[in-house]
């Protein structure tokens, strides 16, 4: 026997085999990619199917927008002087370093008086179609004017006495009248309202997920993209969607059993049934926008849960009735962290104000 020529013969054979193992498994691989593709092609689809992406800016179109009336929102926004102690703000209960909340369970006003529910983020609040957890307030001017007579968030006897407190300091005249030239009496109520919703429009933070839904897939980590089929799988977009991830509806907490029992919370509160004295409306809330929801602990309208996964797991079991794996709970919350964006310039630096009062109160 010619040895040679019969490891020759043998050592092709091998190679052949080799070979064609080869392009088997490339085979294999190109067509699991393929797979992936389509899978992530149809999840995409079904992820803009409910939700939209941030708007640049988030503008009321019945009251524009100017420059003057940001830059002068932005200063009545950080100011604490208009409260009857001169020691709190908007930015108090809306830190930019807690993205926009304040990460008590439910905030302290003026004079250490208690709020009755949790500070949702100021961040998007101009995409939100719903104002306050009962929905007790029309819009966000509304909710500025109402902040300037309570006792809690500003302490004053009225709206009249917060007013003067800001009339007293000089430099804000100007301000107003560059904010709204054509008002006689620039430096009103409505104005004050009008200035400071016009700077929180401008406090939208654009997220990994809007990058995403504008179909860049690898925008979202496996991890993130495995959170978001099951958010879509498990039901959870019925309620949190659109451009806010929620923020647009009413749903009562606690569709199949009491929340309470799931929160531990110390006090139930009846929610938007105690502001329309409907029965129907008993443990409805508004749907949190879940926009920086992974920044603004603790969860819920009392503030009752500390972290995220917990708050996902009691959200499956009271609205779902999903008792849900460990699994899926990391990959939800990293769906959730995707949903973080970069705070705006203007909001994570804090202005330099007009001086201390210069004008003596007036009687």
């Amino acid at each position: 026997m010619d040895l040679n020529k019969s490891t020759s013969r043998y050592s092709g054979d091998g190679v052949m085999r080799y070979a064609r193992t080869i392009v088997a498994g490339t085979v294999t691989v190109l067509a699991a990619s393929a797979s992936v593709a389509a899978d992530d092609a149809s999840l995409l689809k079904q992820a803009e199917e409910s939700f939209r992406p941030l708007p640049k800016h988030e503008s009321a179109s019945e009251i524009p927008e100017t420059k003057e009336r940001i830059t002068l929102g932005r200063l009545l926004f950080f100011d604490p002087r208009i409260t009857v102690d001169g020691n709190m703000s908007c930015a108090t209960c809306h830190q930019p370093a807690l993205y926009g909340a304040d990460g008590l369970s439910k905030s302290i006003g003026v004079q250490q008086r208690p709020h009755p529910r949790n500070a949702p983020t100021v961040l998007n609040s101009g995409v939100n179609i719903i104002v306050h957890w009962r929905g007790d307030r029309e819009s966000l001017e509304d909710q500025a004017i109402k902040a300037l007579g309570s006792p809690i968030t500003n302490g004053q006897p009225d709206i009249g006495a917060a007013l003067d407190r800001l009339k007293r300091i000089a430099g804000y005249a100007p301000l107003f009248e560059a904010a709204f030239p054509g008002d006689a009496a620039s430096l009103n109520v409505g104005n004050v309202a009008n200035a400071i919703s016009a700077y929180e429009r401008t406090l939208v933070t654009p997220a990994p997920f809007d990058a995403y839904l504008a179909g860049n897939v690898d925008a979202q980590s496996p991890s993130a993209r495995g959170g978001l089929e099951d958010f879509i799988n498990f039901g959870c977009t019925a309620c949190l969607n659109g451009v806010g991830i929620g923020g647009n509806m009413y749903q009562k907490f606690g569709i199949v059993e009491d929340y309470w029992t799931a929160t531990g919370s110390q006090t139930v509160d009846k929610g938007r049934a105690d502001v329309t004295n409907n029965p129907a409306d008993l443990y409805f809330f508004r749907v949190p926008s879940l926009r920086n929801v992974a920044m603004t602990a603790p969860y819920f309208h009392d503030g009752s849960i500390a972290t995220l996964p917990e708050a996902v797991r009691v959200m499956a079991g009271v609205q779902l009735g999903l008792t849900t794996s460990e699994h899926e709970v990391d990959d939800i919350v990293s769906f959730l962290k995707s949903l973080t964006g970069e705070l705006p310039s203007q909001f994570a630096t804090v202005p330099i104000l007009p001086p201390t009062a210069v004008i003596p109160a007036q009687h």
